[in-house]
């Protein structure tokens, strides 16, 4: 009886400490609202003030507030450390705000952010600046991008469209009307096709007109040619139809021109306005291009391929400089991009704001996506790992970058959404010849069995 008594004292902690640390590698979320927030808070209210101190973010107190103290008291003054707003936790970490005491700023604490995640057992701190005085610091408890959990609630609408996870557990939203056009890079395996599928199932539903340039043979966007209002796969065929996407943006320039009264002859670079100030019942749908293996565009073998690489660039050129305003949005995909590929090559890749770096076979393919904008975030890229599918750093001009992760999403589930939305496919009539042709699914007949497969083949 007394050994049992004490193998139930011995195993009951010990099994308790197994399945935490079981938990923890397999069920991080249920790991950290059970065990992890609970004493990471701890730990903060603790040791708030001494951590403050050590990471050199306190200031010495205002005079008035030193003579409060030493009349009531009677003990030594200690540096103000910046106060502390209420502690709110979610299903990943928590935030908490913090009002900077004077001469404090948020770089500052940004600097710091590295010493608070150690001294408070978190995944990482993130800082973002509320206002004036104010930071919130947004404490991550375990690594989100290894396995991905979107948020429930997430700020869509027309044009935006949730794609990814950021490593901060924020949801990584695709708004092209803030980012019109984008430059997506990835090698084989690196998770550029699930990026692309989430854009383009994330669009079907909403009223856009979605066009394809495949020069794969169409085997990265056909099975989506249900919604595709157009679709290219073959540089002769993509010949074809850049001219007339050119030629419909230039008539929506018209459009415009004649709403709001501008002269006829006014350049089209000189027009400030977009499709976005007409009515309702005049304004053009807006139009995504995708352009996947961009560099079988510019590659040639004789010199009439020549010829026409360059007009296609020209093209693809004059829709990514004046698209954004016609309502035509570009999103360009390819694993190799560079200055080798040919003239033009750095001229497009100027005129795509936004910057989606997959795991690359070369460095000159991650400086030519981020080395523009944001220089330290090529080393990020390049450290992506193979068995990390779907992680990308992604940038902007405005030099900031964050890594994101997208979740799987199957072709068939991909391809199901656009058969599904097939009929929001809107009219445009210019595009009308390069409509695929999409074929019906088959039906069985009446009576016929089915077969089933487990879901482990």
């Amino acid at each position: 009886m007394t050994e049992l008594v004490t193998l139930a004292e011995l195993g009951g902690p010990l099994a308790v400490i197994g399945g935490a640390a079981y938990a923890r590698h397999a069920h991080p979320a249920a790991y950290w609202s059970t065990v992890g927030l609970p004493l990471s808070v701890a730990r903060l209210l603790a040791s708030y003030s001494s951590t403050m101190d050590a990471c050199g973010l306190t200031v010495e107190p205002s005079r008035w507030r030193a003579l409060a103290v030493r009349a009531t008291t009677r003990r030594e003054v200690r540096p103000v450390p910046p106060r502390r707003g209420v502690i709110r936790p979610n299903s990943t970490g928590f935030r908490v705000r913090l009002r900077l005491a004077p001469g404090q700023e948020p770089a500052d604490v940004a600097a710091s952010a590295e010493r608070l995640r150690h001294a408070w057992g978190v995944h990482a701190v993130y800082v973002r600046d509320v206002k004036p005085g104010v930071v919130e610091l947004r404490l991550v408890g375990y690594d989100v991008l290894r396995k991905v959990r979107m948020p429930r609630r997430v700020d869509s609408g027309l044009l935006r469209v949730p794609v990814a996870l950021r490593e901060d557990a924020t949801a990584f939203v695709r708004d092209y009307r803030a980012v019109p056009h984008e430059l997506v890079l990835g090698a084989t395996l690196s998770g550029k096709s699930m990026y692309l599928r989430h854009v383009v199932s994330g669009l079907a539903p909403q009223p856009v007109a979605l066009v394809g340039i495949d020069c794969k043979r169409g085997v990265e966007l056909a099975p989506f040619a249900s919604r595709l209002s157009a679709l290219a796969t073959d540089p002769g065929e993509a010949a074809e139809l850049l001219p007339v996407l050119v030629k419909e943006m230039e008539d929506r320039y018209d459009l415009i021109k004649a709403r709001q009264g501008i002269a006829p002859g006014t350049p089209d670079e000189e027009i400030t306005s977009d499709i976005w100030g007409l009515p309702d019942s005049e304004r053009p749908v807006p139009v995504v291009l995708f352009v996947d293996e961009v560099a079988e565009l510019f590659l040639v073998a004789t010199r009439k391929d020549e010829e026409r690489r360059d007009e296609m660039v020209t093209q693809l050129i004059r829709l990514a400089q004046l698209g954004r305003a016609a309502g035509i949005y570009l999103e360009v995909c390819g694993q190799r991009f560079g200055a080798e590929l040919g003239r033009g090559a750095t001229m497009l890749r100027a005129q795509l704001t936004g910057r989606v770096c997959h795991r690359v076979n070369d460095e000159a393919s991650a400086k030519m996506a981020l080395g523009d904008i944001a220089p330290e975030a090529v080393y990020a890229a390049c450290s992506i790992a193979p068995e990390l599918p779907g992680l990308a750093v992604v940038g902007d001009t405005s030099g900031g970058w964050s890594r994101i992760r997208t979740s799987y999403l199957s072709l068939a589930d991909a391809a199901a959404t656009c058969r599904e939305s097939a009929h929001l496919a809107p009219e445009v009539p210019a595009l009308t010849p390069f409509r695929p042709y999409a074929p019906p699914l088959p039906v069985a007949a009446p009576g016929t069995a089915t077969t089933t497969r487990p879901v482990t083949e």
